[in-house]
């Protein structure tokens, strides 16, 4: 446990600075866990002190499972990977979702700010060693499968739900993808230099039912309440 810290020192705010991929584990109330990824370009979580993270909100597959849980029960766990590196950074904490306006700037991408932002309060912090993903050889070329091993996406979800409807291939679906990442990995690194003010009032949502993200529009009268 001598590892563990209640901070961030200058090593893990390096690392999360090298950081295009995290994954983040929330839990409800029922106690029904939920397992999700977030990425964009290096640098895209702030890290305004050493006991604060923010994390933008992009535009994802529109499911609100983590937000969701986060409202009722506000801890969460955080591991940072970095491609080619084999230590991982964990982190748990108390999550807040804000929709603080002098913080969309800082996550403006390609004209387009996040809905909203997740503060992460760190609680825990510490360094993962290297043996499971030596193991795995997650780095390694080696180990990679061809995507053609599997079916397209379009075609398990078509599967999955039944539909009667065309599917996109994987090539096309990629490519829509891969437009939107470039523009975001572009203006994301432009971004990375930013500095937040760390002394930022905290906002939380209010308890809601479980809505897409289209319908989680920024409207603090609406949603939002000042604690």
């Amino acid at each position: 446990m001598q590892k563990q810290l209640n901070y961030l020192d200058i090593h893990c705010r390096h690392l999360i600075s090298l950081t295009p991929f995290l994954v983040l584990g929330t839990q409800a109330i029922d106690g029904m866990e939920d397992v999700t990824p977030r990425g964009d370009a290096p640098g895209f979580v702030k890290v305004p002190d050493d006991r604060t993270l923010l994390i933008p909100d992009r535009p994802g597959n529109n499911r609100l499972d983590d937000y969701s849980n986060v409202l009722g029960n506000p801890e969460v766990s955080l591991m940072f990977l970095i491609p080619g590196v084999k230590e991982t950074l964990r982190i748990n904490g108390i999550a807040g979702i804000r929709n603080d306006a002098d913080l969309f700037g800082m996550f403006t991408v390609a004209h387009k700010t996040p809905l909203t932002v997740l503060k992460v309060t760190v609680r825990e912090v510490h360094l993962h060693c290297a043996k499971a993903l030596m193991r795995s050889k997650l780095w390694s070329p080696d180990a990679i499968i061809a995507r053609t091993t599997l079916s397209s996406m379009g075609q398990m979800i078509k599967d999955q739900i039944n539909s009667k409807g065309p599917v996109e291939s994987q090539a096309d679906m990629e490519a829509r993808y891969e437009k939107t990442a470039l523009l975001t990995n572009a203006t994301a690194l432009a971004l990375s230099g930013n500095k937040v003010n760390s002394e930022i009032q905290e906002t939380r949502i209010a308890p809601m039912p479980y809505r897409k993200m289209k319908d989680l529009a920024p409207s603090p009268h609406r949603i939002f309440s000042r604690l």
